[in-house]
């Protein structure tokens, strides 16, 4: 009796441990509490489908994102909003305590992120670009990037093990064409998980429903009943596929497929991290499937 309760608990073990080695560590790191939302949700929530593990960071407390509360209020209603949007994706969800608007790329922030990505065992880690209006937005870029190589250094934050290899980093979609365009590179249909992602961002209730609106000049246009809310967030930013997104799809999913594509999520291979071929990126993005 006990010989075969050994043998089945060392079963489930080595199932176990098996099963989690084949598990992808994702790791998205945004300046604000609902940037990882906006730029990867969707291939988030594909991941975690997938049995992936999903870590969203967010590198301040958006303590400044509002107008007409801010401060430890507004940090802690961003923290509660956060946290909710993690169960809605399925992923886990950490808020960084650095001030909004005042983000910086020092070296305690890049030794913060370079212990996150390795804690994390991060496969893929995807971030915004340098090139943005927001400063917060730009220097999260910096950080990450200044961080791509060390992961792998062993004397850098030698309290915490290195990576054996270099992540993927990527960069998230954006419109600024100065001074380089984004480069759609992989880009994941994420058509019929497109109203899961915009549910789960509908509990940054603050941002979407409050200062975005108000910053735009439309705070008034904003539906009162939580369906309404949801239809109307998305319609934000609704824009057609481009060109060279098509042109990724039909890379990635073949013609027939790629002309279904309605809703995407697109993203720039990062020149500092490991260069995956494309059958590397088959396997960092298992949702592509097989072609």
């Amino acid at each position: 009796m006990k010989a075969t309760l050994l043998l089945l608990l060392t079963t489930l073990f080595f199932y176990s441990a098996t099963s989690q080695e084949n598990k992808l560590n994702i790791v998205v790191i945004g300046a604000h509490p609902d940037d990882c939302d906006i730029d990867a949700g969707g291939t988030a929530i594909l991941f975690q489908e997938m049995g992936h593990n999903v870590l969203f960071v967010s590198l301040t407390n958006g303590d400044a994102g509002h107008f007409n509360t801010g401060g430890g209020a507004l940090a802690k209603r961003r923290m509660a909003e956060a946290k909710e949007a993690g169960k809605r994706f399925g992923v886990t969800y950490k808020v960084l305590n650095h001030h909004d608007g005042e983000l910086i790329p020092t070296l305690n922030n890049r030794l913060e992120v370079i212990r996150l990505i390795r804690e994390w065992n991060a496969d893929v880690v995807i971030s915004h670009r340098p090139y943005d209006y927001h400063p917060d937005h730009r220097n999260a870029a910096i950080i990450v990037q200044d961080a791509s190589f060390l992961v792998v250094v062993p004397n850098i934050v030698p309290d915490t093990s290195p990576l054996k290899e270099s992540p993927v980093f990527l960069y998230s979609e954006d419109r600024f064409k100065k001074p380089t365009p984004f480069l759609p590179e992989i880009v994941i249909d994420i058509s019929d998980v497109f109203s899961d992602k915009m549910y789960a961002m509908a509990a940054h209730k603050s941002q979407f429903f409050e200062w975005l609106p108000w910053l735009a000049g439309t705070l008034d246009e904003i539906p009162k009943t939580k369906k309404d809310q949801l239809a109307w967030l998305s319609g934000w930013r609704n824009r057609p596929i481009s060109t060279e997104e098509r042109a990724a799809l039909y890379k990635w999913y073949g013609k027939e497929k790629g002309d279904k594509a309605q809703k995407i999520e697109a993203f720039e291979i990062c020149e500092y991290g490991r260069q995956p071929s494309d059958s590397e990126i088959r396997q960092l993005f298992p949702m592509l499937g097989e072609q």
